[in-house]
C-alpha cells in the first residue's frame, strides 16, 4: 500500500500512509485509538475506496471496489467479534459460501468432508462438523473462523484483535495456528493492544499515529519504550510531569473510601487489589486495551465481577449494577460520550438532571425549582457555552457536552467520581477547565478515579497512579511530585527492573489492611500481600 489517502467530512483518516506485508511473516499494525488502523484494514479489504495512492498485490496494482474483490485477491479477515452463524453447524460455518455442489444442488456429505479437511489443518479434526457451532467455546470458534477464512487458500490473513476474549492457554493455541500459517507462506496482519502478545508473535511492525505513517520496524529492533513513544508521538525525555502534592497529605495516607480485593472478571480484567482514599485522585494509566476501562466498570457495577470483593466506607458492599453503584455514591462518566453519555435529542437541562432523577426514582419527579437550581449551578460552575439550558445538547461542542455530563454526575453528590477519558476530543481550553474542576473536587473531599490516554495528564493530576498492562495491574506509583509521564511509560513498557523499583502503594497496615510496605531507594514503595510476602 503506497501513499494511501482517505478522508471523511471534516476528517483526514489516512494521510499518505505506506504499508507492506511480506509472505511468511506476522506483521503487527500498531497505534493508539484513532490512529487509522481500522481504516487501513477497511481499505485493504475493500470496505472503503481509497481517495489516492495504490494497492499492489503479488506485484500487480489492484482496485478493490468491494469485499468480493479483496477475497478474489486472496485477502481474508477474522474480526474481533467472531462473525459466524451460531445456529448453523460447524461444517456449514466453515464452508459458508463455498459449499460443494453436485448435480442436484449442495452435496452436504461432501461439504462436511471438505470442512473436516480444513479443520484438520488447524488441529480441529476431532470436531463433529454436524454439531451446532454454539456448542463450541469462543476460543474454538475463533479457530473455526480462521479455518473458514482459509478455505479459499488466502495469501493474506488479517487478524483484528483475535485474542481479546481468550485466556492465556487459548492464546497459546491460537499462536500455534498462526505460526503454522506463517510457515506455509501466509502473510498475516496482526492487530492487538496486548504488547506481550505483539512481541511474542510478530516479526515486523508498522506504527500509525493520527492517520500518518510513523515507521516500519523489525520487532526485535524496537524496544517497548521506543514503540510507545512512537505511538504517542513524544520522546520519553520530553514527557515531564507537573504534579503538586496537595494539602500536605501524603498519597496513600488518606482514610480509605473504597478497597477492592482480588476484583476481576474473566476475559475482562485480572484479579486486582486497589484502594482509593477519601479526597484522593487515583489515575489509571495504560495503553488502549490495557484494562483501564474494564476495571472502572467493575468498580461502578456496569459489569459484574466474578471474583473478589469491594469494601466501601468500611463495609463489604455488593455492587452488581449501575443502579447499585449510584445508590452507593459511585458515579461513572463513560469514555463513550456519544453512545453512553449524552442523549443527543434531549436538551442540556434534561441531560443534566437525568442521573439525579434516576436516583430518586421516576415516580418522584424533580420540581421545577430543584431542576433550575441544579442546572443553573453547573452551567455557571463549568462555564457551559452557550448558557442555554433548553438547547439540544447535540448542538454543543464536545467540550461543553463533557461539562454537562460532569454536572450530571456531580448533581448526584457522589463520594467517588470515575472519569473515563474526560478530556478526549475537546479543545485545550475545555481540557484546562475540566482538569481544574477535577482538582477542586478532590480538594473538597471527593474521591476521583481519572483515566486518560494522555499520560502527561495522568501524571499531572493524580496523587497515585495504577498502571495497567494486558488487562492486569502491574504497578502503583506514588506521585510525590517527581513522577513524570516517562516514569509511567517505563512501567508500561516493562523496562528491566522498573516494575521492581517503581512503586506500588505507600500505606500502613492501619490505613489499608492486608498490605505491608517497604521503602525503596527511589523514594517510592512496594506493597506486597501478606500471604505472598
Amino acid at each position: 500500500m503506497r501513499g494511501i489517502h482517505i478522508g471523511f467530512p471534516g476528517v483526514k483518516a489516512l494521510d499518505g500512509v505506506d504499508f507492506r506485508l511480506l509472505p511468511g511473516e506476522v506483521h503487527a499494525l500498531m497505534g493508539e485509538n484513532g490512529a487509522g488502523k481500522s481504516t487501513l484494514i477497511k481499505c485493504l479489504t475493500g470496505v472503503y475506496s481509497i481517495d489516492a495512492g495504490e494497492i499492489v498485490i503479488d506485484g500487480s496494482p489492484r482496485q478493490l471496489a468491494g469485499t468480493a474483490d479483496a477475497q478474489e485477491a486472496g485477502i481474508a479477515t477474522v474480526y474481533q467479534e467472531v462473525n459466524l452463524v451460531r445456529n448453523l453447524s460447524i461444517g456449514e460455518n466453515v464452508m459458508l459460501g463455498h459449499e460443494v455442489r453436485g448435480r442436484f444442488g449442495i452435496s452436504w456429505r461432501a461439504t462436511h468432508r471438505r470442512a473436516k479437511e480444513n479443520l484438520e489443518r488447524f488441529g480441529l479434526g476431532h470436531l463433529d462438523t454436524r454439531l451446532p457451532l454454539s456448542t463450541l467455546s469462543i476460543a474454538v470458534q475463533q479457530l473455526v473462523a480462521i479455518a473458514r477464512a482459509m478455505v479459499t487458500k488466502s495469501h493474506v490473513l488479517i487478524l483484528d484483535e483475535p485474542t481479546s476474549s481468550l485466556d492465556k492457554q487459548e492464546v497459546s493455541t491460537l499462536f500455534g495456528v498462526i505460526r503454522q500459517l506463517r510457515s506455509e507462506g501466509v502473510a498475516i496482519l496482526f492487530v492487538s493492544h496486548f504488547l506481550e502478545q505483539v512481541y511474542e508473535i510478530s516479526d515486523r511492525m508498522t506504527v500509525l499515529r493520527n492517520g500518518r505513517f510513523e515507521g516500519e520496524f523489525l520487532t526485535k529492533d524496537l524496544d517497548r519504550s521506543s514503540l510507545i513513544a512512537t505511538m504517542i508521538g513524544r520522546e520519553l525525555s520530553t514527557l515531564a510531569g507537573e504534579h503538586e502534592v496537595r494539602d500536605g497529605v501524603a498519597p496513600g495516607q488518606r482514610e480509605p473510601l473504597l478497597v477492592a480485593e482480588n476484583l476481576g472478571r474473566k476475559g475482562s480484567v485480572g484479579a486486582t487489589d486497589l484502594a482509593i482514599g477519601k479526597g484522593e485522585i487515583v489515575g489509571f494509566a495504560g495503553l488502549l486495551g490495557s484494562g483501564r476501562t474494564e476495571l472502572a466498570r467493575l468498580l461502578y457495577g456496569a459489569d459484574r465481577p466474578d471474583s473478589g470483593s469491594i469494601t466501601l466506607k468500611g463495609r463489604k458492599t455488593a455492587i452488581g449494577s449501575p443502579a447499585a453503584g449510584l445508590a452507593n455514591g459511585i458515579a461513572l462518566s463513560s469514555e463513550n460520550r456519544r453512545d453512553e453519555g449524552i442523549i443527543a435529542d434531549l436538551s442540556v437541562r434534561e441531560n443534566m438532571i437525568l442521573a439525579v432523577q434516576a436516583r430518586r426514582g421516576w415516580m418522584r419527579p424533580l420540581s421545577k425549582k430543584d431542576t433550575d437550581e441544579i442546572v443553573d449551578k453547573y452551567i455557571k460552575e463549568f462555564g457551559v457555552r452557550p448558557a442555554d439550558p433548553d438547547r439540544p445538547i447535540k448542538n454543543l461542542s464536545g467540550g461543553n457536552q463533557q461539562k454537562v455530563l460532569l454536572g450530571r454526575w456531580l448533581a448526584t453528590r457522589p463520594d467517588l467520581m470515575i472519569l473515563d477519558e474526560p478530556t478526549r476530543g475537546i479543545d485545550v481550553g475545555a481540557k484546562a477547565d475540566i482538569i481544574t474542576a477535577v482538582q477542586k473536587l478532590a480538594e473538597d473531599g471527593m474521591s476521583v478515579v481519572f483515566i486518560s490516554s494522555e499520560i502527561e495528564e495522568v501524571a499531572r493530576v493524580s496523587d497515585r497512579i495504577v498502571v495497567m498492562r494486558d488487562r492486569e495491574k502491574v504497578a502503583e506509583i506514588v506521585n510525590d511530585g517527581t513522577v513524570s509521564a516517562a516514569t509511567i511509560v517505563a512501567v508500561i513498557a516493562d523496562e528491566e527492573g522498573t516494575a521492581q523499583t517503581v512503586a506500588a502503594l505507600d500505606v500502613s497496615d492501619e490505613t489499608f489492611p492486608g498490605t505491608t510496605s517497604t521503602s525503596t531507594p527511589t523514594g517510592t514503595s512496594t506493597s506486597t500481600e501478606r500471604s505472598e510476602s
